[in-house]
């Protein structure tokens, strides 16, 4: 990462988790991702928290327009949903008593 971290980006740990299931989703044409990945959720989670206009996102994020289409791709595919699902599951699973 090359500029100061936000308080909405993920931790090594978080990222870890992330990428581990995540990282190798290509995008619509079959290439892979012009921007890394983990730069591209940090700039989606910091647009969440803060309610900001995509147009707004600080100028260290991926371009702002990428960004939002990316977001909207992955809504739209269920990508963004199953990403939450199955970090809720491992985390359900793990906190499980036994």
């Amino acid at each position: 990462m090359d500029r100061q971290a936000y308080a909405t980006d993920l931790t090594d740990e978080q990222w870890m988790l992330v990428e581990k299931k995540y990282n190798d989703v290509r995008s619509p044409r079959g290439r892979k991702p012009d921007v890394p990945r983990r730069d591209m959720f940090n700039a989606i989670l910091y647009r969440l928290k803060t309610g900001c206009q995509w147009r707004n996102l600080p100028h260290d994020f991926p371009n702002w327009n990428n960004t939002a289409k990316t977001y909207r791709r992955w809504i739209k595919s269920g990508y963004w949903e199953k990403i939450h699902d199955e970090l809720r599951r491992d985390v359900r699973k793990k906190n499980r008593p036994q």
